[in-house]
């Protein structure tokens, strides 16, 4: 008997690997670093060039652009996100909503074992049973009064929460005439309304730390360009990201210690998006969530605010809503962003009309 769903294409050959992210990460490191940059000339002094000598003048013009290149985008990130506050893991107390598996686990096991106080949030049970350091409460994070109770038990048990990750999601992945109105319901309430409901609940607590605070949000891609059979999802994942800024103005105002990171991300390497089409696997290559928890813990650790995409393209998506429309379509249909969910099983791998699945971070 045939499996009810497709099998997601596997790597087959000794190019699939190659991305423009690997590309650009590649340049990122050697040409465009003003460390090789400036090798360049002192090799060539090494070699008793002259200062004046063309390809001496080139390499420092080259270096010089680069390096100032390097401090106009310091001075930027200083600009946007102001100062870091101090970290300091034996003081933090890391809530993760949707962490029982995928990218909220991966995030929670690292800060455990680095010696953080982690409480994680799901419905469901945690895939690998307990990890060192990370405290499971099951919570519906829909439900204001569960959120309410276990935020008392976190700070009886574990604290005063300092990070607030918020990471928990649900898609359906049905056209809006096949959504039933209890579907539509859970998903803008898990998408969109938890969000609301988990910082009314412990951003009081993070405002009152001494050591100050950090609120991960992460959102999606479609939220910026929408997809077919993700008209829900992606309505929820444009309002979080609009939340997400207008939370950030308003701390900046009111409680400038506290830290705010949005993470808008393409589709990640995951059990839960099987039967999903990547678009472009070198232009929009799938995400591996290991890599997107080493930006978040980066971003965490270093105690700053930042916005980060991935793949490249995420960092560039709103400029696709400046394109003209003609042109946005060309690039739909091109990018197949609108048949990517045509044979989208999830994790379960069970048949399309049992497609409901809970996901981190697409």
């Amino acid at each position: 008997m045939p499996p009810p769903y497709n099998t997601p294409p596997q790597r087959d050959s000794w190019f699939a690997p190659l991305s423009v992210d690997l590309i650009v990460k590649v340049f990122k490191t050697t040409f465009f670093h003003p460390f090789i940059a400036w090798i360049v000339p002192l090799c060539f002094r090494a070699q008793n060039m002259f200062w004046d000598a063309p390809p001496m003048l080139v390499s420092i013009a080259w270096a010089s652009m680069i390096t100032l290149s390097w401090i106009a985008g310091a001075i930027n990130d200083r600009l946007a996100f102001g100062l870091p506050r101090e970290v300091d893991l034996s003081e933090e107390v890391i809530v993760i909503t949707g962490g029982a598996s995928g990218l909220g686990l991966l995030i929670a096991e690292v800060y455990g074992m680095r010696g953080a106080t982690v409480a994680v949030l799901d419905v469901e049970e945690m895939e690998n049973g307990e990890a060192r350091g990370v405290t499971y409460y099951k919570c519906d994070v829909t439900d204001k009064d569960q959120l309410a109770r276990v935020a008392a038990e976190i700070e009886r048990d574990l604290g005063t929460p300092t990070v607030l990750i918020n990471n928990a999601a649900v898609v359906i992945g049905k056209p809006l005439l096949s959504l039933t109105f209890p579907e539509i319901e859970k998903s803008i309430s898990t998408n969109l309304l938890s969000q609301f409901y988990t910082l009314k609940t412990f951003l009081p607590a993070l405002t009152r730390s001494e050591v100050g605070g950090t609120v991960v949000t992460v959102s999606s891609v479609i939220g910026t360009v929408g997809a077919a059979n993700l008209t829900d999802y992606a309505a929820a994942k444009a309002g979080i990201s609009a939340l997400h800024r207008s939370l950030a103005a308003e701390l900046r105002q009111s409680h400038p210690q506290i830290r705010t990171v949005l993470v808008t991300a393409g589709q990640l390497s995951t059990p839960l998006f099987y039967g999903v089409q990547t678009p472009n696997r070198f232009l929009a290559p799938v995400v591996e969530p290991v890599d997107v928890a080493k930006e978040v813990i980066a971003a965490i650790d270093n105690g700053r605010n930042a916005e980060i995409g991935m793949p490249l393209y995420a960092r560039w998506i709103n400029w696709y809503t400046v394109l003209p429309v003609g042109l946005q379509a060309i690039v739909r249909k091109v990018a197949g962003v609108d048949t990517a969910m045509q044979n989208f099983v999830g994790r379960t791998g069970g048949r399309r009309e049992n497609k409901e699945v809970l996901i981190q971070g697409f």
